[in-house]
């Protein structure tokens, strides 16, 4: 390969970043006592700082927002500090990184919840698929319908969750607004039923992820706040009448807030062959609305990355499932090295196995 576009430094007026990978969030449930970040994960981060940017795993923004076992949280003082030492390490080893901010909705169980209370969501209407709890998994329970005042609450602990990013050391974050999680769930029609200000129609459906992003900005910047969607995405039983009109909308109002980046996820081909109404393309469709950096993510390869950028659709690429087997990703694609496979098997939770022990290329 000639050409090493992916090699090339990104500057815009929010972001100046060595290179065009991006490291995708990627949840593996290796937290500690207390949901709080260790060492290990420190090491596992600073071996994959060479990236332009990383993107932490998804971390919850309060204990209400958990979804899964051992996953990380930024809501307390020992989570604060157990991420101080990512951010240390990855600075040192030359990095930049985002948090994600997280918050799974209905995605929950009330095993995962304080006091086994239920887990809360935009309408009372359960998922379709099984929670992963720490007793195994379960059937999914009828959430709480968010009341008005809860959402404001919400929106609040994304704010705080922001301004603790920036007291952990972190350059910046990144909203997790895809993927079936409670802002997606209120921007679907299965998952909000709602009549209120938060329903009913598109503008209403959007405001809670549009109010999201606006306390965040007001409280971190806008340099320092990115926010990643899935525009045809269906996780967790989600459906959208009107998809392209949904997250238009949304897209076309983000320009407002001239984020840091908008982190786009392609749409896995299968479900799309079921569903006419979802964009088979999403990153060049919302290229010609969203005037801002513009970040495309799932199933790229080198070949499939340098294309999409040389096309102009996106300015960077992230890569995920490549990045967990090779932490020096962006060495071995400048020299044309082979990859290490992945181990699926080891993805999430665990020890060092399948996360701090795969080898790098010989320099």
């Amino acid at each position: 390969m000639t050409n090493k576009i992916l090699s090339t430094p990104y500057q815009s007026d929010k972001l100046s970043l060595k290179n065009r990978f991006v490291m995708a969030p990627l949840t593996r449930q290796r937290a500690g006592t207390g949901q709080a970040p260790t060492a290990m994960n420190a090491l596992y981060y600073a071996q994959r700082a060479s990236a332009g940017l990383i993107i932490s795993e998804a971390s919850q923004i309060s204990s209400q927002a958990v979804g899964y076992p051992n996953t990380p949280g930024i809501y307390t003082k020992n989570q604060i500090s157990g991420w101080r030492l990512i951010t240390e390490a990855v600075h040192e080893s030359g990095g930049k990184i985002f948090i994600q901010l997280w918050h799974v909705g209905r995605h929950s169980h009330p095993f995962l919840q304080e006091n086994g209370q239920l887990p809360v969501g935009p309408s009372a209407v359960k998922e379709i698929v099984q929670i992963t709890t720490p007793q195994g998994k379960m059937e999914p329970v009828v959430p709480h319908a968010l009341t008005c005042d809860e959402i404001v609450a919400i929106v609040n602990d994304y704010r705080q969750a922001a301004i603790n990013a920036m007291d952990a050391g972190f350059d910046g974050v990144e909203i997790h607004g895809a993927n079936g999680y409670l802002i997606d769930q209120f921007l679907n029609d299965t998952s909000n039923l709602r009549e209120d200000d938060y329903g009913g129609t598109i503008e209403k459906k959007s405001r809670f992820a549009l109010e999201v992003v606006d306390a965040v900005v007001k409280a971190i910047g806008s340099e320092r706040t990115g926010i990643r969607l899935s525009p045809s995405g269906t996780n967790f039983g989600v459906r959208n009448v009107n998809p392209v009109g949904t997250f238009d909308y949304v897209i076309e109002k983000l320009n407002a807030f001239s984020l840091a980046y908008l982190h786009l996820i392609e749409p896995v081909q299968s479900s799309i062959e079921i569903l006419p109404q979802y964009l088979k393309e999403v990153t060049s469709h919302y290229r010609k609305i969203y005037v801002g950096t513009l970040i495309t993510s799932a199933g790229y390869n080198f070949e499939t990355a340098e294309k999409v950028i040389q096309s102009g659709d996106a300015d960077l690429v992230a890569f995920g499932k490549d990045f967990i087997s090779n932490p020096d990703l962006v060495e071995r694609y400048a020299k044309d090295a082979s990859l290490n496979m992945y181990d699926i098997i080891t993805f999430y939770g665990g020890n060092e196995a399948g996360y701090t022990d795969y080898p790098f290329i010989e320099s």
